[in-house]
């Protein structure tokens, strides 16, 4: 799993253009830092009140102070800032983020997300995620395929919804999707995979890209 999360965290990457405001939701979208390309100088902001956030501290070296909306633990950069949530929220609702990088639990082929509830489940809440997809410019699901070899790419999606309609890009271990005004259009595969492999733990219908590419790791 470990290698699979890190394959789809580089190819996210190859996304992130020189300049951004990026937004890393949680869990493995965190994991895109590292593979930033070289050359590339991004902003990254956390919700909870920061602009310019760093790797994660060495062991040992931990400001307890400094944590992202996920609670862990982060550096800031030089010319990094601090501010308050309403600040922060007026970042992301005036679209200066260029980009919104977030897991899911279910995406469908109309771009919904559903990526904060399962019902009867406990969970801290939705956090910024509902803002995030709304105000960011571009939104990029980072994400295993299936869940317990069930498909999470469906035709409606099932769970409470975070957003009608945001997601842009979809990327897995298997391959990127494209979310169209057609629906959803495979742009890359990876060469472990099929087009029908692909398609089998897919429920929503996939488009083939004429110009479909090979997914690198």
């Amino acid at each position: 799993m470990g290698d699979i999360k890190e394959r789809i965290a580089k190819r996210v990457a190859k996304e992130i253009k020189d300049g951004y405001v990026l937004n890393l939701g949680i869990g493995l979208p965190t994991l895109v830092a590292n593979y930033l390309p070289e050359g590339v100088d991004v902003t990254v902001h956390s919700e909870n009140g920061f602009l310019g956030l760093g790797p994660a501290p060495d062991a040992g070296k931990e400001d307890t102070y400094l944590v992202n909306a996920g609670g862990q633990y982060v550096s800031i950069l030089p010319g990094g800032m601090f501010f308050d949530s309403a600040t922060s929220f007026g970042i992301i609702r005036g679209k200066h983020v260029d980009a919104s990088i977030l897991g899911a639990l279910e995406v469908d082929e109309k771009g919904n997300l559903a990526n904060w509830i399962v019902p009867g489940k406990m969970v801290p809440g939705m956090g910024g995620a509902m803002d995030l997809v709304v105000g960011a410019k571009r939104v990029i699901i980072a994400m295993t395929h299936t869940a317990k070899g069930a498909p999470k790419i469906l035709k409606k999606c099932t769970l409470p919804l975070t957003a009608v309609g945001v997601v842009n890009e979809i990327v897995t271990e298997m391959g990127v999707i494209e979310v169209t005004p057609e629906g959803l259009l495979l742009t890359e595969l990876h060469p472990d995979y099929t087009i029908e492999q692909i398609q089998a733990v897919t429920e929503a219908e996939l488009a083939i890209s004429p110009n479909l590419k090979k997914m690198e790791d």
